[in-house]
């Protein structure tokens, strides 16, 4: 668990269609993150919809990551190459709770 308050990032998208490139900038911008100051995890499921979810310390490291220009470049080829649509939601973590099967 992490010390809350912490935020997350939910990035919802649809994908057009083939990888054009997708896999490897997605695995770049996941690598890139987690060398971010303020980054906590991320989670990610890319089948029918795209849900990546990404856990940060404050808005100021949210903001930081979004004007990083690596980001910035893979956020122009979302656009132009990969995305039908997404949509970012950035909510405020106050309370979680897990299971684990031992």
């Amino acid at each position: 668990m992490h010390t809350k308050p912490y935020y997350a990032v939910i990035f919802t998208s649809l994908r057009t269609e083939g990888d054009n490139g997708y896999g490897k900038m997605a695995q770049q911008m996941e690598d890139l993150a987690k060398q971010q100051p303020g980054f906590i995890d991320i989670e990610s499921a890319k089948e029918e919809i795209g849900i990546t979810v990404s856990y940060w310390e404050s808005l100021e490291a949210i903001t930081n990551w979004k004007a990083n220009t690596d980001h910035l470049f893979a956020q122009k080829k979302g656009i132009t190459n990969w995305y039908e649509e997404y949509k970012v939601r950035i909510c405020l973590v106050e309370r979680e709770y897990e299971f684990k099967k031992e």
